[in-house]
């Protein structure tokens, strides 16, 4: 079906990453601060980066297993930050 799903696979979690900016800010407009329906899915979203890093460490077709690991921490690192920020985003004022 797609012309290089092995590609596709390692770019999985950049993109969820960047699902992650686009939902705290459809989702705040929506919803509003510190909505359970905006939050929740941004609790998800985190883990399931970990899980797929996880997956490609332990299925490492396109590169070795060193650097599926090397690219998984430093994307870890940097998808940790956005997902706390877009928490922070998402609750607003609601901590005030």
């Amino acid at each position: 079906m797609f012309p290089y799903p092995e590609q596709y696979r390692v770019a999985l979690p950049p993109i969820i990453t960047g699902l992650m900016v686009v939902w705290a800010l459809v989702s705040r407009f929506v919803f509003g601060d510190a909505s359970v329906l905006s939050l929740y899915p941004l609790l998800t979203l985190f883990p399931i980066v970990i899980l797929l890093h996880g997956l490609l460490i332990w299925d490492a077709k396109s590169m070795g297993r060193l650097d599926q690991s090397f690219y998984a921490l430093i994307h870890c690192a940097l998808a940790f930050v956005v997902w706390t920020f877009a928490i922070m985003h998402v609750n607003g004022n609601s901590f005030s």
